[in-house]
């Protein structure tokens, strides 16, 4: 028998908030690694993480990412909502850690990851109260898959821009935790806000006041895949756009507005949501198949202007379930807004020099944030 390794006493724990996650590859042509630890702090004293590197589980020497200064601490969220979350962790307190970090498209990802974490915590039992000391210690084992579901598009035609998308940790979907059903999920860790183009590379004309301002509201969404309609929602009204709604008239329910879930078997179900008021051509229990017309884009729940939220989960409850990483079979990439300029234009913005006269043909990769997609 192996030698048992000797018992060490570990002030600051952390384990992987979902036992797996899957390497996807991008429009970058890098696989993306996305998923999230929960860290406590079982110690008397504040511990401050100076440091987190993921680890092969085969090899702990090889290190596949690191993670400290202000890297580290943009990913430390409170386990409420999910905010920004301050540092050092307070003795009893609770943190999320969002990991996204790419690898070479030819690599090979170990089938296991380990998280090495270097810290300052309180000493072991009998040290004065207060005092902290510096510990490594390495933990919270995550299993990697690399079978990733490949879907068709949810959407016909070109000049579709994926906002909100993945993978950086500000992102608004990628950022969302929820605590539901007693259990914290990142629904949209892979959630996309498509929005339609116009042929001028706007994505509203006039004042952006009305739904029919808009390139893509009324355009229909289609299935992605084979599948069962297995939740809907049809009679909410569109917002006005530019404004989101009282948050008092937000409940879990009508959040997502008109919206379809899909099942599309193995454990895996496809949300679209802010559809159009009474234009789902699909009821509960149908049976629909790829490319199938399943309603109109609308802007109704939780929205500020018209566009399709997609993703993909494990679960057919839309908030009480884990966003899983897809690729889309065949699309063309026709462009890449740039970042900076959408964070202080927002979506009002002309993006005709972002566009390539030229779109490169891909087929089954994840469109990554402000991609510009031709389906």
């Amino acid at each position: 028998m192996p030698a048992l390794s000797e018992d060490a006493f570990t002030p600051v724990i952390a384990s992987a908030l979902r036992p797996a996650t899957f390497a996807v590859l991008g429009t970058d042509n890098k696989l993306h690694l996305v998923y999230e630890l929960v860290i406590t702090n079982t110690g008397s004293a504040p511990a401050t993480i100076e440091k987190i590197d993921v680890v092969s589980g085969d090899a702990s020497a090889k290190v596949v990412a690191s993670f400290e200064g202000d890297a580290l601490h943009a990913r430390l969220r409170a386990t409420g909502r999910g905010e920004e979350a301050v540092s050092p962790i307070e003795s009893s307190g609770s943190r999320l850690f969002l990991v996204d970090f790419t690898m070479d498209k030819d690599s090979h990802p170990p089938a296991t990851l380990l998280h090495r974490f270097h810290l300052m915590a309180a000493g072991p039992p009998g040290s004065p109260k207060g005092e902290t000391v510096p510990y490594t210690d390495t933990m919270a084992p995550i299993s990697v898959g690399t079978d990733v579901t490949v879907l068709g598009p949810p959407l016909e035609g070109k000049g579709w821009v994926a906002f909100n998308g993945c993978c950086e940790p500000t992102g608004i979907h990628r950022g969302s935790a929820l605590s539901v059903n007693g259990q914290i999920y990142f629904a949209q860790r892979f959630a996309i806000d498509w929005m339609l183009l116009y042929p001028d590379a706007k994505v509203f004309h006039g004042d952006g006041k009305s739904v029919k301002d808009y390139a893509g509201y009324g355009v229909k969404v289609i299935a992605v895949a084979d599948g069962t309609v297995v939740d809907t929602l049809a009679n909410l009204d569109n917002q006005i756009p530019g404004i989101l709604p009282d948050p008092k008239s937000i409940t879990i329910k009508n959040v997502d507005g008109n919206h379809i879930v899909l099942d599309l078997g193995h454990g895996k179900y496809a949300f679209y949501a802010h559809l159009q008021k009474d234009s789902l051509l699909v009821s509960m229990g149908d049976h629909v198949k790829r490319g199938q017309v399943l309603a109109l884009l609308g802007n109704t729940g939780n929205t500020s202007a018209p566009h399709l939220h997609f993703h993909l989960m494990d679960g057919a409850s839309v908030l009480g379930s884990s966003g899983l990483p897809y690729v889309i079979d065949h699309f063309a990439v026709a462009g890449q807004l740039p970042a900076a300029q959408f964070n202080a234009s927002g979506i009002d913005g002309e993006w005709s020099k972002d566009l390539s006269a030229h779109p490169s043909s891909k087929k089954s990769e994840f469109p990554l944030d402000l991609t510009v997609v031709d389906f």
